[in-house]
């Protein structure tokens, strides 16, 4: 397969990630399911977070403060041909200053490394949140060719905000999944076969191996008995079960995903990004690329699609 075709491939994964943030937006946080289905049913298009109580400045098409970590790392990407930590910390302190987003517990704990004058590989909170990680999906874009530089510098960007060897771990590992997945492995052996390249004694392959054998489980059902939250030891084996269940159905697996509640917008993107490079660009909604806030900023960074 030429670069042509692998950059593609990735680029679709890299737009169905940013279309789960923002898809994930109205509810993101909501963790009672039954409220979610009594207001709007089946939700299956982006709407303004009316019920999201950590999202109440934001707009219909805008994404939560994970994908807008996502696009400043693209931004830096771009600017630079490649990942230079500075610029990545300097533009993402920049994205803070002032921000009318919700700042979260990493957030903070590294804005606060930063100004006692922390370097952006000292700065990074001890999160376990899988949010840290899910961020690193524009670097596929860059890095599709030459593995290593891939997961380390997934690692990299994942530890300057959550420096810690789970999330670190995490990143890793979806790194080599989308790249097992751009070769045309289907997304459950890609994940299996990334799982095969982990540290000997990982936690993270109980936790993988917990979300394949779930794929036959209705997804509320299993993600409920996960765990909906933020920790990676809960959304990490949801965020596989999405992907092997729903391997051939973008559009099925984003839905469910938010339909499950709570941090749904950390599943959806690493979920988005493994099944987008399987699918291709088409198996996105269109109308969830073009109400995107920002759609019209990534398509100029990424040259098009």
């Amino acid at each position: 397969m030429n670069q042509t075709d692998i950059y593609r491939k990735m680029l679709s994964g890299v737009m169905a990630a940013f279309a789960a943030d923002t898809l994930a937006l109205g509810v993101h946080w909501v963790y009672d399911v039954s409220r979610i289905k009594e207001r709007y049913g089946r939700l299956d298009h982006l709407i303004a977070p009316e019920i999201a109580p950590f999202h109440k400045n934001r707009q219909k098409g805008d994404f939560t403060h994970y994908g807008d970590q996502m696009l400043v790392l693209l931004a830096s990407l771009c600017h630079c041909n490649g990942f230079d930590g500075d610029d990545f910390a300097a533009r993402w302190q920049a994205l803070f200053d002032h921000y009318k987003g919700y700042l979260d517990g990493a957030t903070q704990k590294t804005l606060a490394g930063f100004q006692a004058g922390r370097s952006p590989s000292e700065a990074g909170s001890d999160s376990t949140d899988l949010g840290g990680a899910a961020r690193m999906a524009p670097l596929a874009l860059f890095y599709a060719h030459n593995a290593d530089s891939f997961m380390d510098c997934a690692q990299h960007q994942t530890a300057m905000t959550h420096n810690h060897p789970l999330v670190l771990d995490t990143a890793r590992f979806f790194a080599q999944a989308a790249l097992e997945t751009a070769k045309g492995t289907g997304p459950a052996t890609a994940i299996r076969s990334a799982a095969e390249h982990l540290p000997s004694g990982s936690p993270i392959a109980s936790l993988v191996d917990k979300g394949l054998a779930s794929a036959e489980k209705e997804t509320t059902q299993a993600i409920s008995s996960f765990g909906q939250a933020c920790d990676t030891t809960e959304a990490l084996p949801g965020t596989i079960h999405l992907i092997a269940r729903y391997q051939q159905d973008l559009e099925t697996a984003l839905i469910e995903n938010i339909m499950a509640g709570g941090d749904s917008s950390a599943r959806g993107i690493l979920c988005g990004f493994i099944l987008g490079i399987h699918n291709g660009l088409d198996a996105i909604p269109q109308n969830w690329l073009e109400e995107m806030t920002a759609f019209d900023k990534i398509k100029t960074l990424t040259g098009g699609m």
